[in-house]
């Protein structure tokens, strides 16, 4: 009678009371151990197996924890920004803030404003004109843009600095179903920035940004 390996595995799950009857075959059954190449007993092949399952398990909590004190971090970044936003008067500080908090506290090298369809100061960078598909590639972001593409004008927000950025995050600022602004962040970074990464805190700053402009401006 032959028995392929997954019938025997299955016969004795199906009779647990199995070594019970026959004990003293237990006792002669030996394993090679996969980490030293003796033979070791099915007790010993167990307690291996064991150790190496918390071992895991304990990587596994510790990577939680680890994203854990991240997003605590991060929460904590964002309430502030949330705080000094809220408090600015006007378009000037609203944009101080922005650079301030996201270039201090959020650490990103490079952070760019651009607006339209709203009054403001024709000599800030802020409101230089923008390319009839700047507009439109804004317009297209529905959620932020993650990666290494630079999108249409962006990196020369950047100045001399656009040259040495890799990574970008484009998140479009809106006013009800209206596209009137792009915050742009920026790193020499090639993974500061990647298209698998998650945006929830990134569309928060946008949100709170955009309402905190769209308050000061007409």
């Amino acid at each position: 009678m032959n028995l392929a390996a997954k019938d025997i595995a299955q016969y004795l799950k199906d009779h647990p009371d199995f070594f019970n009857q026959y004990a003293d075959a237990l006792a002669q059954i030996t394993i090679p151990d996969q980490h030293g190449g003796r033979a070791v007993s099915i007790t010993e092949r167990q307690m291996g197996t064991l150790r190496d399952q918390v071992k895991r398990l304990e990587a596994k909590l510790a990577e939680l924890i680890r994203f854990g004190e991240e997003n605590d971090a991060l929460l904590a970044k964002t309430h502030r920004l949330v705080l000094a936003l809220a408090g600015a008067p006007d378009t000037g500080t609203v944009l101080r803030v922005l650079y301030a908090h996201l270039g201090g506290d959020f650490a990103v090298p490079h952070v760019a404003v651009r607006l339209w369809g709203v009054e403001g100061d024709p000599g800030a960078p802020e409101f230089t004109p923008m390319s009839a598909e700047a507009h439109e590639f804004a317009a297209s972001i529905k959620r932020p843009y993650c990666g290494t593409g630079s999108g249409p004008d962006v990196l020369a927000w950047f100045g001399d600095c656009g040259v040495q950025v890799r990574s970008l995050a484009l998140v479009a600022l809106r006013r009800g179903a209206d596209v009137f602004g792009l915050l742009a962040l920026g790193s020499e970074e090639p993974q500061r920035f990647y298209p698998e990464m998650g945006t929830l805190y990134l569309e928060r700053i946008g949100e709170v940004a955009a309402t905190a402009l769209a308050r000061t401006l007409r």
